[in-house]
């Protein structure tokens, strides 16, 4: 029995490393968002039911995520936006830190809260816009 689930699981993350590794930079990016999301929600959860070591794991995890973005910056190409995404990207992560050594839900709030907004932007703006104007259907667009 065990071994069945051992191998869905050795499956299931065969199959992320491929998607990853297959998926467009647009793409990647939107799926760092989401896992940085994914962890801030389920250390939220860990810290309010007093998971602490949870709690730290997904929040290192989510540390993790947004070094990954912070890395993924092409400071020399991306210009004012790029400095810009850094600063924010190092906000972000001061603020996992200061969740996780006080075992606070605020700052998470806060980080799943910007990284949202930036998810639903690039979304918008890149992933299905390809970089052209979002059209407006309301204004006959």
């Amino acid at each position: 029995m065990s071994f069945r689930i051992t191998a869905g699981a050795e499956g299931y993350q065969a199959y992320r490393r491929t998607q990853i590794e297959t998926a467009p930079p647009e793409q990647l990016i939107l799926m760092l968002y989401d896992g940085a999301i994914r962890f801030g929600r389920s250390a939220r959860r860990a810290i309010e039911v007093g998971d602490r070591q949870k709690a730290h794991h997904d929040l290192t995890r989510a540390q993790d995520v947004i070094s990954e973005l912070i890395g993924s910056l092409d400071m020399a190409a991306g210009g004012e936006i790029a400095a810009n995404l850094h600063e924010l990207y190092r906000y972000l992560y001061q603020r996992l830190v200061q969740a996780n050594v006080g075992k606070k839900v605020e700052p998470i709030d806060e980080v799943i809260h910007l990284v949202s907004e930036l998810r639903e932007g690039w979304y918008e703006g890149v992933v299905q816009g390809k970089g052209q104007p979002a059209r407006d259907e309301r204004a006959g667009g």
